[in-house]
């Protein structure tokens, strides 16, 4: 599979800020959370065509939106409350899974042939780079197919029309009129807790498979801790939360790498099995599975240096100061 770079999109560190949805300066909770709310709306809806045309990263962008979105009704039910909006967070999900399939196996395969490229050619035996090609090109193709569908269906139409409903406001929750410099921080303060348990849950995990699910699942609290970060630094205090959402993104990057190692380990044990039922050599194939080993254990290294620079008390003294 050849990645096009020639219409790539530019993806900013932060999330942009559209015409008319910066709230104001002491605005209420309410008004800072549909302002986020509206802006990844508004960013899944101008990806689609890019998504159609299958533009180089449109996939993880629309996805990256459909999980703000969620993580933002998830972490604001104070706000937004479940009632208007679970129902759209169960459809948000069912799309990001359809996104998600089409870019797993876009990301896997490119991991796989860099992987591969500083393997000495006396070292490549076999067809590797055609039997890499050969298993995830019907699979890539299979998941563009059914994300198309997916778009095509009444079901995104439908979805699309309940989340203009809910960013249009008002914001229902029991929270919505407090000051957002009151109530948003100590949102951010529950997620990051979430993500610090899961974290220590992870360290006395034993090493293995167990680990590695339980490091998955400190990455998608983590996010869910930036996520929340990057709609609080609409308000006040924004410098400070958008600093937080930087360490967060830091922590969720480097555990996305060693899932995703963890992943192209399992696929390239898969390639090996198939090369020797075909009669191949799969030497290649065991030696590649050996280096993802070795790179998700890095990464894992790593997450923990990561982690503790990010949970530093000064980049969360922020949160404290607000109630709740």
């Amino acid at each position: 599979m050849t990645v096009n770079t020639t219409h790539t999109l530019t993806r900013p560190e932060r999330p942009a800020v559209i015409a008319g949805t910066k709230p104001r300066r002491g605005c209420a909770a309410g008004d800072a959370v549909l302002a986020y709310l509206r802006i990844q709306a508004h960013t899944l809806n101008t990806l689609e065509s890019a998504v159609r045309a299958d533009r180089f990263d449109s996939v993880h962008q629309m996805r990256v939106a459909t999980r703000r979105l969620r993580a933002a009704f998830r972490t604001f039910g104070q706000i937004i409350p479940p009632g208007d909006s679970e129902h759209l967070t169960a459809e948000l999900h069912w799309l990001g899974r359809e996104l998600g399939q089409a870019r797993d196996a876009e990301v896997l395969a490119a991991h796989l042939r860099e992987s591969l490229q500083p393997t000495p050619p006396e070292l490549l035996i076999g067809p590797v780079q055609a039997r890499v090609q050969g298993y995830f090109a019907p699979r890539r193709a299979a998941a563009r197919a059914a994300l198309l569908e997916a778009l095509d269906s009444p079901r995104y139409t439908r979805l699309l029309t309940e989340l203009d409903r809910v960013t249009a406001g008002p914001a229902r929750g029991p929270l919505a009129g407090a000051p957002a410099r009151d109530v948003l921080p100590a949102a951010v303060r529950h997620a990051f807790g979430q993500a610090k348990r899961r974290m220590r849950r992870a360290r006395h995990t034993p090493a293995g498979p167990a680990r590695d699910a339980a490091l998955h699942q400190v990455r998608k609290s983590a996010r869910r801790a930036r996520y929340a970060a990057e709609a609080a630094g609409l308000a006040e205090p924004g410098k400070q939360a958008r600093r937080f959402a930087r360490q967060m993104k830091k922590v969720q990057s480097v555990l996305g790498d060693q899932h995703d190692a963890v992943l192209a380990r399992q696929a390239a044990r898969d390639l090996g099995i198939g090369a020797h039922l075909a009669g191949e050599n799969a030497f290649t194939y065991g030696l590649l599975q050996e280096r993802e080993h070795q790179y998700a254990e890095r990464r894992q290294a790593e997450a923990r240096h990561v982690w503790r620079r990010a949970a530093r008390p000064r980049h969360r003294r922020w949160m404290n100061t607000a109630a709740g």
